[in-house]
């Protein structure tokens, strides 16, 4: 199968406007059905062609690329359809670009796909083009993996609702006296009920010793209107439940062995392992296999003894961002990729908006989920995050916390930070200074000067 020429008007050899700093450069954008390619138009009578997204002819695409001397290729993120091309010519040794469409989407003009990608190639030639990050190969199988048991987390956590509604339907208030209906309780409950029990006294004998509800209230709560419709309902979610979990514990079993061969391709860190910040019990969600080890093995580091971040959200980091921080050339290019840094627009010296800009970057969302959890610990990112919300509300505080966690993350990562979290007490104490040397500092600008209402001493540098 050949490539198609793209038929109306010849692609267009006008002369740049700028100088061209990357003269073998190429442009394509991708499609389901196929992707459009354009190279330099001295290199071929027909810079611009288009090729179907089979695998044989994305071989040829990398091979006329190959020949017209392309070294490296910007592409736009369509959905999943750039992946295969991706790893394609990467394999062919071309440096590609997976570059943000909306950064180019307001040009005018330019809304067919021959004329994008001639101008991701025009763009590409003068360096105006910024790749996105994409991790190493064995971080993005990781990543595969682990998005794909969140996936299967959420499909579990869609049977237990629509269980939930079946029992709801019945007027069965088993969700009200017991805190997960997926427990010890509430399966054998839900199992009974569908192998053919109604005496909710004897149902109501399946409770574990833990469940704080009594028996009595158990039962007053299964005591409803059994519907035949509604038992199938329950009784094909719960299949679905249970199918679920197996494969959960099939995936972790997965993760787990890929993890430690991974591990087992790294050098044994120097610094031996920490020990683990708390004792806390796993949540359900949580894999069971032991993740600090391994990670620790894998990254030199152990990302868990942040407060607010565990050593399942450390694997789940790990696997969007990888342990090479040298992709970023500070924290401040890294908390920026995560769109956690303030969007600055400036016109005339006069600030319009600081805002984030949005974004669905996964590695963000961890840490923001850690921000929210770390406002009733006895930490200093728990007082930052207190006295932030004060002042500016709870959601600009997550924002703010999360991008100290992120920094954190950094440094830890990149070897400069062994963290070591000070408390709340000490964090107040600092604060607390801080705002004394600046109100110092504005009173002996006013000509005044701080007085101590407990001591009737003047407060000087040093003295808090």
């Amino acid at each position: 199968m050949q490539s198609k020429r793209v038929s109306g008007k010849r692609a267009r050899r006008s002369r740049p406007l700028l100088e061209r700093v990357n003269a073998n450069a190429a442009g394509i954008d991708c499609g389901a059905g196929a992707h459009y390619v354009a190279v330099p138009p001295e290199r071929d009578p027909e810079p611009v062609r288009c090729f179907k997204s089979f695998t044989d002819d994305l071989h040829r695409l990398a091979d006329w690329l190959v020949a017209c001397g392309v070294t490296t290729v910007a592409m736009e993120a369509t959905g999943v359809y750039w992946i295969p091309i991706y790893e394609i010519l990467e394999g062919r040794g071309l440096e590609v670009l997976l570059v943000n469409a909306r950064h180019v989407k307001n040009v005018p003009g330019r809304k067919s796909d021959v004329t994008d990608c001639e101008w991701l190639q025009q763009l590409q030639s003068v360096g105006l083009r910024r790749g996105s990050f994409r991790p190493t190969a064995e971080i993005a199988a990781l990543r595969s993996y682990l998005r794909h048991r969140e996936t299967l987390i959420h499909s579990a956590a869609t049977t237990v609702h629509r269980m939930q509604k079946a029992l709801v339907l019945m007027n069965l208030q088993l969700h009200g006296v017991i805190s997960d209906i997926t427990g010890t309780t509430g399966l054998r409950v839900l199992r009974d009920i569908l192998r053919g029990e109604r005496d909710p006294v004897l149902l109501a004998r399946h409770r574990d010793p833990r469940c704080q509800a009594s028996q009595g209230e158990i039962a007053a709560a299964l005591t409803g209107h059994y519907q035949p419709e509604h038992l199938f309902v329950l009784g094909q979610n719960l299949e679905l439940y249970d199918v679920l979990q197996g494969q959960i514990r099939s995936c972790d079993t997965q993760i787990e062995a890929y993890l430690r061969r991974l591990a087992g391709d790294t050098p044994v860190p120097q610094a031996p392992l920490p020990p683990a910040r708390s004792r806390r019990k796993l949540s359900r969600n949580e894999p069971t296999f032991d993740i600090r080890s391994v990670l620790h093995q894998l990254s030199g580091t152990d990302l868990s003894q942040i407060h607010g971040i565990g050593s399942y959200n450390a694997l789940r980091l790990i696997s969007e961002i990888g342990t090479d921080m040298a992709r970023w050339p500070s924290e401040h290019h890294f908390t920026s990729w995560l769109t956690l840094a303030p969007n600055n627009k400036i016109s005339g010296g006069r600030l319009l908006s600081s805002r984030t800009q949005p974004s669905a970057n996964r590695a963000a969302a961890i840490l923001r989920g850690a921000a929210m959890s770390l406002g009733r610990t006895q930490t200093a990112l728990g007082a930052f995050y207190r006295r932030l919300a004060y002042r500016i509300g709870k959601a600009k505080a997550i924002t703010a916390t999360a991008r100290k966690l992120a920094i954190l993350v950094y440094r830890i990562l990149k070897g400069t930070l062994i963290y070591k979290d000070p408390g709340a007490d000490a964090y107040d104490s600092r604060r607390r200074e801080f705002v004394l040397r600046r109100l110092r500092d504005r009173a002996a600008g006013l000509g005044f000067s701080l007085v101590s209402r407990q001591t009737g001493e003047l407060l000087e540098e040093g003295v808090s």
